[in-house]
C-alpha cells in the first residue's frame, strides 16, 4: 500500500485504462497519427516530434526478444497480470522500459486503425495485486468483511461473513448489526458495549477501533457462543464524503476457549487443596467447575476416603460411594454452592455412566454426561460427574482432557486430605490412649481439665497434663508441652509422661524429677545423634526443648512445691479472689541443659484455685502471651460456678473461634487439707522401748478411729517400721497415721538407707519382716527428704 500515492488509493481503473494509460492511435501501417499526453509523459517524445514516425520508433520488434532472464519472467508474469504483451520501449533520451501494452481495433473505418496503450510493467503488477486481494477478501478470507450505510444498515459483505449468517447474502441485505446480533454484546472494557454505539461512535468521530472483543451468538449456530475479534474503520469516497463503516470480524472462540481452559486450571490449581479436609476439596472442585465447565457437577467418595482409610492398590472400584458435594448453577446460582446438605450415601444402577465409569477405571462419556474416575495411588477414591442441561451442549475433546486434568489434581488433593485424615485420627487416637481419660478423685484436690487439640490444618500436638497420687494423700500436678505436631509429637508426649509418672512414683522433689527428666532427654538426644551421625540434617530428639512444669501439694500442710523447665508459670487465685503468677525458677526446655532447675515451695490456703496450662491457651495470632494470662486470670478471679464451668468460661474467653495452630491443655484444681482428724503423728526416741511404745499408739488410734480389725496387720506394720529404724537409722524417729481413703501409716528417721525386699534364707535369722509387710499391706515405698527419709505403707480398709 505504501506504493501507492494518495490519488491512486481510491481510484481502482487498471492502469491499461485508456482514461489513465499512455495512448498512441496507429494507421493502418503502424504510423503514429495520434499521441496522448499520456504517451509523452511515458516516452518523453512531444507529439510534433511523433506524430507521422512509424511505431519502431519507440517500440522495437520483438524478433530476438532481446531480454534478459529477469525480463522474460516479468513479461510472462505480466502477460498473465494484464491479458496483454510486454514489449521493451525506448525512452527520448535513449534509455529502456519495460511496458504492458494492448492493442485494441477501431472500427467505423477512416484513417485511424487501432489504438495501443501502454503503461509501466510494475505499474500493471501493482493493480493486478490490489485486484486480487479484494478478489481474496471477498471470497477466501477467513475474516468477515461487512460494510455499513451511514443508517448501519448492510450494504455488502464477503463470503466469510455469509457463512457466519447461514444464508445467501439478498436475504439479510439491509438489516441493521443488532438486529442480526441481537444478544451479543462487547466484553472489552472502556468501549460501548453494543454493535449499534460502536458504529456511531466510528461514524462520529472518525476514529478507528481495533480489537474489541464481542461474544455473541452467529444465526448460523444458535444456542452457541461464539467470541470475535472486531475492527471498526469509517468509509470515505474519493471526495472526502462519508458513506459507510467497514467491520472486520475474526472469530477467535477456539483461541478464546484455550485461554479459558487454561485459565480454569490455574484456578484449579490455586482454589483446590487450600485444605486438607476431604469434604472442602471436593466441594472446591464444584466451585471451580460450575458454571464454566458444566452447569452440574457432583462428587461421589467412597467411604473409606471420608474415614482417611487406605484403598487397596488395583482393587475393583468402590462399591459404597458417599455424595459429598454437588453444585447447579441452575439451582444455587453461579456463586452460591449448595453447602446445606450432609453426605449421604448414593447408588447406580448397572448400566449407568457411573456404574461403568466405576467398573472400568476410566472416563465415561454419554452425551451430555462426563463421569470421571478419582485415581490416585492405583485405587479409585470417588467419582466426579460433569452434566449439561442443553441435551445439545456436548463436551468436545479439549473440554474432556480438561475435565480429566482437572480431577486428576483434585485426586491429588483429595489423597493428600484422605491421608491427613489418616494420620489425624490416629495421632488423636494415640493422644487419647496417652492422656488421662479420667482424673481419679483425690483427697487433696478437687480437679477438672480441658484438653483441645489443634485445627485440621495443623494437626494433633504434644501438650499433656496428669495428676499424679502419691503418698501421704499428696498429689503431683503436671502439664508439659512437645514442640511439633502429629504423630511423632504424640508419641513423643506419651513418652515423656510416662517418665513423669515413673519419677514421680519416686516420690522425687520437683527439682529433682525435671533434673532427671533432663538428663534421660539429653541422653536419648545424644544416642540418636551418635546413630545418625553428626553431619546428618536431622533433629536430635523430638523430646528436646519440651517444656514442663511440675508441682507437689500436701493437704496435710497445705505446702505446695513446684518446678518448672521453660514452661509458663501457674495462675493461683486465693480464696480471697486475689490472683497471682508466682515468679518460679524458669529452668530452660528439657535436653538443652546449662541452668540447674529450682523449686519454690508457696502454703496454699484451702480453697486456693491453681491452673496450669500450656501456651496454647494463652497466645494467639492476635494477641500476645501477656494479654492472654490476662484474660484467664480475670475468669478464674471471678471464680464463678465449678471448675467444669471455669474452664468451659475459660476456652470461652481465650479461644472463641474454636481450635487454632496450637494445641491446648487446662488443668484447673482447687486445693484442700485433711481435717485434723485424721491425721495422728508421734515422735519417738532412738530406743528400743519406743516399738512398744509405738504399737499401743497406733492401737489406740484405731480404736478411736472404729478400725480395730486393722489392729493386728498394724502393730505388725508399725513395729517392724520402728525396728528397721532403731537399726539402720538414728534419732529421733516420727510415727504418722492417716485415715483417708485408705490407712498411711509412715516412720520416718534421719538415714538415707531405704530398705529392700528380699528371700531370707533358712538359716537367717532376719530378713523377714520387710517381706510379710509387703504382703499384708497394699502398696509400700520410701519418701526421701532433706532430713531423712520416710518409709511409708498403705492398707485398704475392710
Amino acid at each position: 500500500m505504501s506504493a501507492w500515492n494518495a490519488a491512486e488509493r481510491a481510484d481502482f481503473r487498471g492502469p491499461l485504462d485508456v482514461t489513465r494509460a499512455a495512448t498512441v492511435v496507429l494507421d493502418a501501417q503502424d504510423a503514429v497519427i495520434g499521441w496522448g499526453p499520456a504517451a509523452e509523459a511515458l516516452l518523453g517524445y512531444p507529439a510534433y516530434e511523433i506524430i507521422g514516425k512509424h511505431l519502431e520508433a519507440f517500440l522495437p520488434p520483438q524478433e530476438g526478444n532481446g531480454f534478459t532472464a529477469a525480463e522474460s519472467a516479468d513479461r510472462a508474469l505480466g502477460a498473465r497480470l494484464s491479458g496483454g504483451d510486454i514489449r521493451v520501449a525506448r525512452h527520448r533520451d535513449g534509455h529502456e522500459l519495460l511496458l504492458a501494452t494492448a492493442v485494441s481495433p477501431l472500427l467505423g473505418g477512416g484513417t485511424a486503425a487501432r489504438v495501443l496503450v501502454a503503461a509501466e510493467l510494475e505499474r500493471v503488477r501493482l493493480w493486478e495485486s490490489r485486484l486480487a486481494l479484494v478478489n481474496g477478501l471477498a471470497t477466501q478470507s477467513p475474516v468477515g468483511l461487512a460494510i455499513y450505510d451511514t443508517n448501519l444498515r448492510l450494504t455488502w459483505c464477503n463470503a466469510a461473513y455469509e457463512r457466519e449468517i447461514g444464508q445467501p447474502f439478498s436475504e439479510f441485505r439491509g438489516m441493521r448489526a443488532d438486529e442480526l446480533y441481537s444478544e451479543g454484546r462487547f466484553l472489552t472494557e472502556a468501549y460501548p458495549r453494543t454493535l449499534d454505539e460502536v458504529m456511531h461512535y466510528v461514524l462520529d468521530t472518525g476514529e478507528a477501533i481495533l480489537d474489541l472483543h464481542f461474544l455473541g451468538q452467529p444465526p448460523s449456530e444458535p444456542g452457541t457462543d461464539h467470541l470475535w475479534s472486531c475492527s471498526y474503520y469509517r468509509l470515505q469516497d474519493a471526495d472526502g464524503h462519508v458513506f459507510g463503516v467497514c467491520e472486520d470480524a475474526f472469530d477467535i472462540t477456539d483461541r478464546y476457549e484455550a485461554q479459558r481452559r487454561l485459565a480454569l486450571l490455574v484456578e484449579a490449581g490455586r482454589a483446590i487443596g487450600t485444605a486438607l479436609d476431604v469434604i472442602v476439596t471436593a466441594e472446591e472442585v464444584t466451585d471451580v467447575a460450575v458454571p464454566d465447565l458444566a452447569s452440574t457437577v457432583t462428587v461421589d467418595l467412597a467411604k473409606e476416603v471420608l474415614e482417611g482409610e487406605v484403598l487397596g492398590a488395583g482393587a475393583p472400584g468402590p462399591t459404597a460411594l458417599v455424595r459429598v458435594a454437588s453444585r447447579s448453577a441452575q439451582v444455587n446460582g453461579a456463586g452460591d454452592p449448595d453447602r446445606s446438605r450432609k453426605p449421604s450415601p448414593v447408588e447406580y444402577p448397572p448400566g449407568s455412566p457411573q456404574y461403568r465409569s466405576l467398573s472400568s477405571g476410566g472416563l465415561v462419556l454419554v452425551e451430555d454426561t462426563l463421569v470421571v474416575p478419582l485415581r490416585a495411588g492405583g485405587g479409585v477414591l470417588g467419582l466426579v460427574t460433569f452434566h449439561r442441561g442443553a441435551p445439545s451442549a456436548t463436551f468436545d475433546s479439549g473440554e474432556v482432557a480438561l475435565a480429566d486434568e482437572l480431577t486428576i489434581r483434585a485426586a491429588v488433593s483429595i489423597d493428600n486430605a484422605r491421608r491427613f485424615t489418616r494420620e489425624r485420627r490416629a495421632s488423636l487416637a494415640l493422644q487419647r490412649q496417652l492422656l488421662p481419660q479420667h482424673l481419679p478423685r483425690q483427697s487433696a484436690v478437687d480437679a477438672a481439665h480441658r484438653y483441645q487439640p489443634t485445627d485440621d490444618v495443623t494437626g494433633v500436638g504434644g501438650d499433656w497434663f496428669d495428676v499424679i497420687p502419691l503418698s501421704g494423700t499428696r498429689v503431683g500436678l503436671v502439664v508439659g508441652d512437645v514442640v511439633g505436631h502429629g504423630l511423632q509429637a504424640a508419641a513423643t508426649m506419651g513418652r515423656l509422661r510416662t517418665t513423669v509418672r515413673a519419677l514421680a512414683g519416686m516420690d522425687l522433689p520437683p527439682d529433682e524429677l525435671l533434673t532427671r527428666l533432663d538428663d534421660l532427654v539429653g541422653q536419648a538426644a545424644e544416642e540418636q545423634s551418635e546413630a545418625v551421625g553428626p553431619s546428618a540434617d536431622l533433629p536430635v530428639d523430638d523430646a528436646t526443648g519440651a517444656t514442663c512444669l511440675y508441682a507437689v501439694y500436701d493437704p496435710v500442710s497445705r505446702r505446695c512445691t513446684m518446678a518448672r523447665a521453660g514452661h509458663l508459670p501457674p495462675a493461683i487465685v486465693d480464696p480471697e479472689g486475689r490472683l497471682s503468677f508466682p515468679e518460679l525458677p524458669a529452668g530452660p526446655p528439657l535436653g538443652l541443659g546449662g541452668l540447674p532447675f529450682e523449686s519454690m515451695e508457696l502454703e496454699l490456703p484451702v480453697g486456693s484455685l491453681v491452673a496450669l496450662f500450656t501456651d496454647g491457651l494463652v497466645e494467639a495470632r492476635d494477641r500476645d502471651i501477656d494479654q492472654g494470662m490476662d484474660i484467664l486470670g480475670r475468669v478464674l478471679s471471678e471464680r464463678r460456678g465449678s471448675l467444669e464451668d471455669l474452664c468451659d468460661q475459660a476456652l470461652s474467653e481465650l479461644l472463641p473461634d474454636g481450635p487454632t495452630i496450637d494445641d491446648t491443655a487446662l488443668l484447673l484444681v482447687r486445693t484442700r487439707e485433711l481435717d485434723a482428724a485424721q491425721v495422728a503423728g508421734w515422735e519417738l526416741p532412738a530406743e528400743p522401748v519406743a516399738v512398744g511404745h509405738a504399737r499401743q499408739l497406733a492401737t489406740g488410734q484405731l480404736q478411736a478411729w472404729g478400725l480395730e480389725e486393722l489392729t493386728f496387720s498394724t502393730e505388725l506394720v508399725v513395729s517392724e517400721l520402728v525396728t528397721n529404724a532403731l537399726r539402720h537409722a538414728e534419732g529421733p524417729l516420727h510415727l504418722r497415721l492417716i485415715r483417708d481413703r485408705t490407712l498411711l501409716c509412715e516412720v520416718a528417721d534421719t538415714g538415707h538407707t531405704s530398705p529392700h525386699l528380699r528371700h531370707a534364707a533358712d538359716d537367717d535369722e532376719d530378713g523377714r519382716g520387710l517381706f510379710i509387710v509387703a504382703q499384708i499391706v497394699h502398696r509400700w515405698g520410701t519418701r526421701y527428704t532433706q532430713s531423712g527419709k520416710t518409709i511409708w505403707t498403705e492398707q485398704a480398709f475392710p
